[in-house]
């Protein structure tokens, strides 16, 4: 079991693709404060918002590979295709969830103020802008090649 935990901590791709992740989160946290004057460090951890953290880690993780293994290598088509279904995922299916979470919360908010019912609001930052994507590409990169 240590020689498992001990690998995991040696393994150079994965410690790259980590830092990118923490790199974009810690942004989200410092964009917060800059854009709303206020601590949130729930976006520590949170979906959504600039710049996508999962957009970093996978693109950190195919260049690291690339880099590696080569980039005619079956790992790094493996890691590419997999980064641009998170991509994909992050800006289409979780982006326009966000959006129908934004237009329910509207509706029941609409309904509480006329009648007698507890609003439960959804959660509305779920997916990415295209910049915030590309934002996280950027780190993604970055990182998977100066790392």
């Amino acid at each position: 079991m240590h020689e498992f935990i001990s690998g995991i901590i040696a393994n150079h791709i994965l410690k790259t693709a980590f830092l990118a992740w923490l790199t974009a989160q810690v942004l989200k946290v410092m964009i917060n404060v800059l854009s709303y004057g206020k601590l949130d460090l729930t976006r520590l951890v949170g979906a959504g918002g600039m710049p996508s953290s999962h957009t970093a880690l996978v693109i950190a993780l195919a260049t690291s590979v690339g880099r590696e293994m080569g980039w005619e290598s079956i790992l790094f088509a493996i890691a590419a295709v997999l980064a641009g279904v998170v991509m994909y995922d992050a800006a289409g299916v979780r982006r326009a969830t966000g959006m129908q979470a934004e237009a329910i919360n509207k509706i029941i908010s609409d309904i509480y103020h006329g009648e007698r019912i507890q609003p439960g609001r959804l959660k509305e930052l779920i997916g990415h802008t295209p910049l915030e994507i590309l934002a996280g590409a950027i780190i993604g990169i970055v990182y998977g090649i100066v790392i």
